[in-house]
């Protein structure tokens, strides 16, 4: 079954002006024999297509759990997710597998390349699952490597690149596949402060530039306010949910 067709499977809902991300009543139970550990509470929250959200708060208090959620790495354990006006919190695993190769990409605080491939053939990745030929296939990876800076390391192999390099042929893999949504845990976390800030203005520029919206998890403040909206979450509650210029004022 082709990407599309499986994206087809998914229920939706009405009306143009959907939220790109729309959560309700979100929680997450994490339960073994003897344990029951509450990971979120309640979450509502909603992006709108083209903005750049922060979620902030200290470790432990659920925001990778609930940026996971909406990357359809987990499930949760009750409420209702839309991603792109489709409902994909009752969704068939095959269905949520075509989602996340047509809608989102993935930033992580770990690279994640594999060392023994060129960087060119590690940004190509995501486009394996699609019906393209070899040559469409370097096409995009070109294109994207050259998107963040990189044109001339493509045959470059991970251990012959600094860390900040690395990340930003993370980030050409995760926007290879022209995602709409551009999920970021931590993204600059094992970085200095001058390649974080790099790392941030190229996540600003994709966000400006190319209209992708950008939902991001980090536990600093001079991070976070990068972004349009800042979300505060503690012991699983969404805390706040404010503009930058009044969160700044409520911290």
């Amino acid at each position: 079954m082709s990407v599309a067709a499986a994206v087809a499977e998914l229920p939706t809902t009405t009306g143009r002006s959907a939220p790109m991300i729309n959560l309700q009543a979100v929680e997450k139970v994490y339960r073994t024999d003897r344990i029951e550990t509450v990971a979120l509470t309640g979450i509502d929250l909603s992006v709108r297509e083209g903005e750049f959200v922060s979620i902030m708060g200290p470790s432990g208090c659920g925001k990778s759990t609930l940026l996971n959620i909406i990357g359809l790495l987990d499930v949760p354990t009750g409420g209702r997710v839309e991603i792109n006006g489709s409902v994909v919190s009752a969704s068939s695993d095959r269905a949520l597998a075509a989602i996340r190769n047509k809608e989102l990409g993935f930033v992580f605080q770990t690279f994640h390349l594999i060392p023994d491939l060129a960087v060119v053939d590690n940004v190509e990745i995501p486009l394996l699952y699609r019906q393209l030929s070899n040559g469409e296939r370097r096409k995009l990876a070109e294109a994207a490597l050259d998107r963040v800076g990189l044109s001339s390391r493509t045959r470059h192999f991970p251990s012959q690149l600094s860390g900040g390099q690395q990340q930003r042929v993370a980030i050409a893999r995760a926007i290879v596949g022209r995602p709409r949504i551009l999920l970021a845990d931590e993204p600059t976390g094992n970085l200095d402060s001058k390649t974080s800030l790099e790392i941030m203005d190229l996540l600003t520029s994709l966000n400006r530039d190319l209209g992708i919206t950008v939902l991001m998890v980090t536990h600093e403040p001079d991070v976070a306010r990068h972004a349009k909206r800042i979300v505060r979450m503690k012991d699983g509650k969404v805390q706040s949910d404010l503009p930058v210029e009044k969160d700044a004022v409520a911290a």
